[in-house]
């Protein structure tokens, strides 16, 4: 037991010293955000009062989380919907021009993020979804779908043709199997993708800079950066280090919930046999 141990130990002190490094900038933000500094709410000592400026600011730090929940939940939904019926099409049916379509589909990864968003910003007007939460769902779902696809591919083929065999035999249709027996089984693959999702609309900064231009449709990172700038050209850092506390907030809980199941998204096209 304690060679074993201290064969690991290399292992321990590496793994403490990435988790030390990746923390700090986390904790450092936090204690930023309570602590004093001149020319913020909070000018001494320790409080709350940077807080209650990003709480104050504008239309209001419940409107913006409100705006970034939207923007996140239609995001992940239109992603987890459109990615799980392109997977599972991609891993279970035979069609031509299937492989070219699917590195269609990836390479729209290598194309700039930034280049695509001035037509899909002249696209969104035309279909007067300019300026709306819907279109910049509509956007950001759109950005995650060749990574969402090819995860929930991966997935589907992880998952042996036995079971959906066993469950057509047994009267359920294609869309019967899809439900009673692959969902569940792709259950981490969905996850993960889900959790991709939201961590990227929920931290968009560029498409809202882009496509939204009223500052009560904004979501909450475009009203962090807002914020930042305060009159005769001051930058407001403890508000500013608020904001990015409240934005990390979520994204830390999720992961910490969802991480066993992250794992495991990951890992089931590495367990195919």
């Amino acid at each position: 037991m304690l060679t074993r141990a201290l064969g690991r130990t290399p292992h321990y002190v590496l793994a403490g010293g990435l988790a030390v490094i990746f923390l700090f900038p986390l904790l450092w933000n936090a204690w930023a955000s309570v602590s004093g500094q001149p020319g913020t709410a909070q000018e001494s000592g320790y409080g709350l009062g940077n807080y209650r400026t990003l709480l104050d600011y504008d239309a209001g730090l419940w409107r913006y989380l409100l705006n970034s929940t939207i923007v996140s939940a239609l995001t992940v939904a239109l992603t987890l919907a459109v990615s799980l019926l392109g997977g599972y099409a991609f891993a279970r049916f035979n069609f031509p021009g299937k492989n070219l379509l699917f590195l269609l589909t990836l390479a729209i990864l290598m194309v700039p993020y930034a280049t695509l968003l001035i037509p899909l910003y002249v696209l969104l007007g035309r279909l007067e979804l300019q300026n709306t939460l819907i279109g910049l769902s509509l956007v950001l779902a759109m950005f995650q779908l060749p990574f969402a696809t090819f995860m929930m591919r991966i997935s589907f083929e992880a998952v042996p043709r036995e079971l959906e065999e066993s469950a057509l035999v047994d009267g359920c249709g294609t869309a019967g199997a899809l439900r009673r027996v692959l969902l569940p089984a792709v259950r981490p693959g969905l996850i993960t993708v889900g959790l991709f999702a939201f961590l990227a609309a929920w931290n968009d900064f560029i498409a809202p800079l882009i496509l939204i231009s009223d500052s009560e449709k904004a979501p909450l990172p475009l009203a962090v950066a807002n914020l930042r700038q305060q009159s005769m050209g001051a930058v407001d850092y403890g508000a500013t280090e608020a904001g990015v506390v409240v934005l990390a907030v979520p994204c830390l809980l999720l992961f910490l919930l969802l991480q066993r199941h992250y794992v495991r998204g990951f890992m089931s096209g590495a367990l195919k046999g």
